[in-house]
């Protein structure tokens, strides 16, 4: 049976080599594919990413509850030109830069 198969397999016409331009397109092709896989698989999802931490650090106001990125919680007690003042234990305030808030624990009422 397998003899019947490679019997007509070398009995199949010559084929005729792709042309330089025909080469050229297929490489294009992929090459677009592969960079459209690659936009919508790492690039789209972080840009969306970073607008959801920009809005989320946008909407910081006095009352809520924060994690810094040094793993500090603290309440939001003060807020000027992207600094934002933190109250972490009775009499203790800090200043943290607006972009070291991670997440906002709790929002104020």
């Amino acid at each position: 049976m397998f003899a019947v198969v490679f019997a007509q397999a070398t009995q199949a016409a010559p084929e005729v080599p792709p042309s330089p331009m025909d080469q050229m397109i297929h490489m294009v092709g992929l090459l677009a594919v592969t960079v459209g896989i690659v936009y919508f698989m790492i690039i789209r999802p972080q840009q969306k990413k970073q607008k959801e931490t920009e809005a989320m650090r946008a909407s910081i106001k006095k009352g809520d509850r924060v994690l810094t990125t040094g793993g500090l919680f603290g309440t939001v007690v003060g807020e000027r030109d992207g600094v934002v003042v933190l109250k972490v234990a009775d009499e203790v305030k800090m200043e943290f830069a607006r972009d070291a808030i991670i997440q906002v624990k709790d929002k104020s009422a």
